[in-house]
């Protein structure tokens, strides 16, 4: 028998309760449309005025990932890191959106700077068989490095530190770390180098839910298209720009040939054309429309002047909605649920 006290209650998403991680969820949240309302920065509960049934909960990166995984909280943003490490061997939590543009670091193996035959995860495989005793590796994510300890062909022995992993080799309690890098400046002042192939996890920030709810309460579900409609529309805007140009014609279809003929980027579907009105006798003007990736500006104003574009004007794009949210779509095929209009 299903819950019913939680089939009733609101729906709850856990965001980070301080730091870098919490102020950028925040930040995204409102970008999309969902700004958070805490009226006082001492409660651990808030609300999203734009989505009345959703209450925010803020807790530690681990503990969203455990209550996301028992139930008691049906969404959360927390790191990849943090949630390979927490997750467990059950297959109660979903991620629902893998790269949310922020949070980014490495979890990585690195070994003394005095170490200079050590470069690369060959050379310390045949480090280690020279060694008297087990290698030892120090780490605050001890299942994610397990994991891939596991992989090479190394005689290992964990050593789970709470504090600063950068001291562990200088003071002799540990022969490596497995850490998270980010710049590298923290490793590099305690003579430290990251082993060149020894990514262990590349992480960012990821939006989780819980499966069951997701498959047995339609409210989890309506939520969960909102959250994802919101978060692809605004993500996919930041990487796109608007560019108009007038341009001369006989019609709309003889332009759009023309840009389909010369133009490497067309648009979304193709370009918008309509009728610019003029007081000149010249009545073959036509306004075009066209988003067009960021990284690839100068390229399509350089074609859209090659086959007669002028007054070119480029705008930021706030929203990008699709017909269906993709990672909505995948998310109902990995639930097994036919898609819900």
């Amino acid at each position: 028998m299903k819950n019913s006290s939680k089939q009733n209650r609101l729906i709850r998403l856990s965001l980070p309760s301080k730091g870098r991680l919490c102020d950028d969820s925040l930040a995204l949240l409102s970008a999309c449309g969902l700004k958070v309302y805490k009226p006082n920065p001492r409660q651990y509960e808030a609300r999203i005025p734009n989505l009345p049934e959703l209450v925010i909960l803020f807790q530690r990166p681990g503990d969203i990932v455990s209550s996301v995984r028992d139930g008691s909280v049906e969404f959360g943003i927390t790191g990849l890191d943090i949630l390979e490490e927490k997750r467990g061997d059950t297959e109660d939590i979903l991620i629902l959106h893998d790269d949310l543009k922020f949070g980014g670091c490495a979890l990585k193996l690195a070994v003394p700077e005095e170490w200079q035959d050590v470069q690369n995860i060959e050379a310390l495989q045949s480090k280690a068989k020279s060694m008297p005793e087990a290698l030892r590796v120090a780490t605050k994510f001890p299942n994610v490095t397990a994991r891939y300890m596991d992989t090479l062909d190394i005689d290992y022995s964990l050593i789970y530190a709470e504090g600063t992993l950068e001291t562990a080799p200088s003071i002799g309690y540990a022969d490596i770390i497995s850490d998270l890098v980010s710049s590298g400046q923290t490793l590099r002042d305690n003579r430290l180098r990251p082993l060149k192939d020894g990514l262990i996890l590349k992480s960012q920030a990821v939006l989780i839910g819980n499966k069951q709810s997701l498959k047995e309460n339609s409210l989890t579900l309506s939520i969960a298209r909102q959250l994802l409609e919101y978060i692809e529309a605004y993500l996919r805007a930041t990487d796109n720009l608007a560019v108009f140009a007038n341009m001369r014609g006989t019609s709309p279809e003889t332009i759009a040939n023309r840009i389909f003929e010369k133009c490497s980027i067309p648009g979304l579907q193709g370009p918008t054309i309509s009728r610019v009105i003029v007081r000149e006798e010249d009545p073959n003007w036509y306004a075009v429309n066209i988003i067009v990736p960021r990284n690839e500006l100068v390229k399509t104003v350089g074609e859209l002047r090659a086959i007669g574009g002028s007054g070119v004007v480029v705008m930021p794009v706030s929203y990008i909605f699709d017909e269906e949210p993709p990672r909505y779509a995948a998310m109902l095929k990995a639930l097994g649920i036919n898609s819900v209009k």
